[in-house]
């Protein structure tokens, strides 16, 4: 009788078993699907970069390198390498970062007080830092470090967040610190997103509005004082208010860069068929990427790529929205604010709707390691879309 027991248990437990498909779906739903609207996004973004990259820069490469393809072939490789390992990063618990933020912020501070000392000098400016023949931004770590230490302190004082001490102070001494130190650079640009990428996770923090009114009178008086006490960047207001007051110098990369947009007219010249990129327009495969590709692929091609920013951007807070606690949408959240104020202020700035600043184009400007990091960023939200309570598909 017992026998018969057990035999009837196993065929009912084999009854109640599903079907293999079924068996094989709920593994994927324990192990987390990724949201593939923004995997498909970021790749097609990245391909169009790296096109772009090809088309903008054979001219210079060939006349510094005798090799047109020099800085295509390094991004290309960079693209494939970012890649894997913005897939490697989506396959991590994002509550690592929140174990680990103490550390990435003190490694953050203690590459950005490298600079100064043993820092690398580029057009100019002194804002690079090579280790183990890699060269990279310090300034570029420090967004993500206030983006992952910003998102744990958020959520563990979570109830103390109208609070001074809890909800202002903290952020506050990590935003001086790390804000002074860029600003040691001579890198304005950066410290204005790092500034606003605070405020804005703040306000998602729930920070009280009259600490925003302070704050916002204290960086205003130091925006004037800067500017004041920085001839170039006085000089870059003048440009950007009358680029054709001095054509040669201060307005020669504004003017350049509106000569290219505008003679790309409606469809464009054609891929690969820029005449500004023949070493006139200064950066065209860096920062003054956009105008390039304006010229070759039109207005229509321009509205395209940034309509794929912002179904990206939408798609990044969309993640946020429906993230399983407060830390991984503070972080969703946040990297999509800073992949949105990059890509404004870079299409501002060549546009000339706003004064001249040292911003990239997230995934089309050339720079391996800054490629590297966006992806690193754009893994880390596919992280958090895996373990999300709504399934994305």
């Amino acid at each position: 009788m017992r026998s018969d027991a057990v035999v009837s248990s196993a065929q009912q437990g084999k009854r109640l078993q599903p079907p293999e498909k079924e068996k094989s779906a709920i593994l994927l739903d324990e192990r987390g699907l990724l949201d593939l609207p923004f995997l498909a996004l970021t790749i097609l973004l990245v391909i169009i970069g790296v096109v772009m990259v090809f088309s903008a820069s054979y001219a210079r490469a060939y006349w510094k390198t005798g090799n047109s393809t020099y800085y295509f072939a390094r991004q290309a490789i960079f693209a494939v390498l970012g890649i894997g390992l913005m897939l490697f990063i989506s396959r991590i618990n994002y509550q690592l970062w929140r174990a680990t933020s103490p550390i990435f912020l003190a490694a953050t501070v203690f590459f950005l007080i490298l600079v100064p000392i043993i820092g690398v000098t580029v057009n100019g400016a002194k804002r690079w830092v090579e280790v183990a023949g890699i060269r990279f931004q310090p300034s570029e770590l420090a967004k993500i470090a206030i983006i992952i230490s910003f998102a744990t302190l958020i959520s563990s004082y979570r109830e103390k967040m109208a609070t001074f001490r809890y909800g202002v102070m903290p952020f506050a001494v990590i935003l001086v610190v790390l804000c002074g130190l860029v600003a040691l650079e001579k890198h304005l640009s950066c410290v204005l997103i790092m500034l606003l990428l605070g405020a804005i996770m703040m306000f998602l923090g729930g920070v009280k509005i009259r600490w925003f009114a302070v704050g916002g009178a204290i960086v205003l008086l130091f925006a004037l004082i800067y500017l004041k006490t920085q001839g170039y960047a006085s000089s870059r207001i003048v440009a950007w208010r009358d680029p054709a007051a001095d054509p040669s110098d201060n307005g020669y990369q504004v003017l350049q860069s509106l000569y290219a947009i505008g003679s790309g007219g409606l469809m464009g010249l054609g891929l690969g068929k820029s005449r500004q990129k023949y070493l006139y327009l200064p950066e065209e495969h860096n920062d003054y990427i956009f105008p390039i590709l304006c010229e070759e692929l039109g207005f229509v091609g321009a509205v395209v790529v940034i309509l794929l920013f912002i179904l990206l951007i939408v798609r990044g807070y969309y993640i946020a929205m429906h993230a399983r606690d407060r830390f991984g949408a503070l972080l969703a959240a946040g990297i999509s604010t800073h992949l949105a104020l990059q890509t404004f202020l870079n299409i501002g700035v060549v546009t000339n709707f706003l004064p001249a600043t040292g911003i990239s184009l997230p995934f089309f400007s050339y720079g391996g390691t800054a490629l590297l990091l966006q992806l690193f960023e754009m893994g880390i939200v596919l992280a958090i879309s895996r373990q999300n309570d709504n399934k994305l598909l």
